[in-house]
């Protein structure tokens, strides 16, 4: 029965990775494909459309506690988080941007020991450790620029996921509502937060190109629509910290990308830093959290 669990998580866990693969080509999108210096632009257009065509085909809206838990969840999930992650791309290059955010799984080991009551173990610290050096192996060029506004985007877009993920993990979603409406709210009421400061910060760009549109609707349906859905999906299922590390499969899908697209070089310790990356991924994978408030959730989540 055990292995038949351990088997069930492994997948959940691989159709969970997809989310961070797509997110994992945002880096490349967003240097070839959208208008230049629009961090607010790009995360607003990402967001807010997909969330009302979700919630115009759901028509459920949220009430109650909900109003208030979707607009934190859409702030810190989508809103905040895609703004922080498009200055970052802008500002820094995208290995340098996923190896600073790779700090995320260890925020949520902590976040989750303190307001889910999930247990700290020494396999959670080890992969921990595995991951970020896989990350720094995998991405780390001595002569990269390093620029003040992009790495502080990047470690407060970090903190802003590793808060979500855990927020979602302990208050779920309320009964009868499923998974498309759910995302649909945390997806507008992000996108929401971000338009003012979109049109008084950045306005509107004089001219759209065709490849910025193709870029746009690629980033509002695979980056947003489908990846969040699977991503929530994947939360529901999964220990927090456990989720958390398959968002490091980013940057190795944005330096295959840029491999593969772009000529950058494909080294040696960067391939190492793959193996570890997975390594560290599969650790945490088979480490299940501890029998504590983790279990609860489910009725504590749909008060």
């Amino acid at each position: 029965m055990r292995h038949m669990t351990s088997g069930r998580q492994l997948l959940t866990a691989g159709v969970t990775a997809l989310a961070p693969a797509i997110w994992g080509s945002t880096y490349l999108v967003t240097t070839e494909w959208l208008p230049p210096d629009r961090p607010l632009l790009a995360a607003t257009v990402r967001t807010l459309p997909a969330g009302l065509i979700l919630l115009t085909f759901a028509r459920t809206l949220p009430t109650g506690i909900w109003l208030w838990r979707a607009l934190v969840l859409g702030t810190l999930n989508i809103g905040a988080f895609n703004f922080l992650l498009f200055v970052a791309a802008y500002r820094l290059p995208g290995g340098v941007a996923a190896m600073i955010m790779a700090v995320q799984p260890m925020l949520v080991l902590v976040l989750a020991a303190l307001l889910i009551g999930d247990r700290i173990r020494y396999a959670h610290v080890a992969a921990c450790v595995l991951g970020a050096a896989g990350v720094v192996l995998l991405v780390f060029k001595g002569t990269a620029a390093l620029d003040f506004v992009g790495v502080a985007a990047a470690l407060a877009g970090a903190a802003g996921m590793a808060a979500g993920i855990t927020l979602t993990k302990l208050w779920g979603r309320p009964d009868g509502v499923g998974l498309l409406p759910f995302t649909g709210w945390q997806l507008a009421a992000g996108g929401l937060v971000l338009s003012p400061f979109t049109l008084l910060i950045e306005g509107l760009p004089s001219t759209v190109s065709g490849t910025n549109i193709i870029g746009f609707g690629y980033l509002m349906s695979l980056g947003a629509v489908v990846s969040y859905a699977i991503w929530f999906r994947g939360i529901e299922r999964l220990p927090a910290l456990a989720v958390s590390f398959l968002a490091l499969g980013s940057p190795i899908v944005a330096t295959l990308l840029g491999y593969l697209f772009l000529r950058q070089a494909l080294s040696i310790p960067q391939l190492a830093g793959t193996l570890v990356i997975i390594g560290a991924v599969l650790l945490a994978q088979f480490q299940p959290a501890a029998p504590t408030l983790a279990s609860d959730s489910t009725t504590g989540k749909k008060k």
